[in-house]
């Protein structure tokens, strides 16, 4: 499982090497094509790093079971995140971290939320935007699943602030914020 309060959501090389070079043990990737995973793969091995593998945002990639069983096969991986749920459902049939990502912007969307995420059972739940404490308590005790969230989170604070909520882990893409994995 996941130990850190941010996980560093990375897009490009130079982001990926001061990962590296980084305590975290988990990143996510996203915004790669798909030749360079292999690629990212071996470096992270090679440094007793974890990737999880956001299969929505790999250019070249199609988000579908067939994508799962291709990085399962290929990448060294330690788990997928992604909106579909059949991408999820694969992802732990493979025994991969299975992380349901899901976007709020209304009562109907989170209400929608909640029966893909009973239907999928993810090991996480990657909640956006990220700036919702209530909804983010409200969640924890509707469900026994850990939610991870991000998006819009630009402060220390704002992680403090989601973390007391209930949150486990935020993702983040401004180095900046990798430097809070002290709280």
């Amino acid at each position: 499982m996941i130990d850190q309060k941010v996980l560093p959501a990375i897009s490009n090389m130079k982001d990926y090497e001061k990962f590296l070079e980084s305590p975290y043990e988990f990143c996510i990737i996203m915004d790669f094509y798909i030749g360079e995973l292999r690629g990212i793969s071996d470096m992270a091995k090679r440094r007793r790093k974890k990737l999880i593998v956001h299969a929505d945002l790999i250019k070249g990639l199609s988000c579908d079971e067939y994508a799962v069983v291709y990085l399962c096969q290929n990448i060294k991986l330690e788990g997928i995140i992604s909106t579909h749920s059949s991408v999820i459902s694969m992802a732990k049939k493979r025994k991969k971290l299975a992380i349901q990502r899901i976007f709020l912007i209304d009562q109907q969307s989170l209400d929608k939320s909640y029966h893909f995420i009973e239907n999928s059972r993810p090991d996480y739940v990657e909640v956006l935007p990220g700036l919702m404490p209530k909804i983010i308590s409200e969640m924890k005790e509707k469900m026994d699943i850990p939610i991870i969230t991000g998006g819009l989170i630009s402060t220390p604070e704002d992680i403090q602030s989601v973390l007391e909520a209930g949150a486990v882990a935020v993702t983040a893409s401004s180095r900046e914020l990798w430097q809070m994995n002290e709280i």
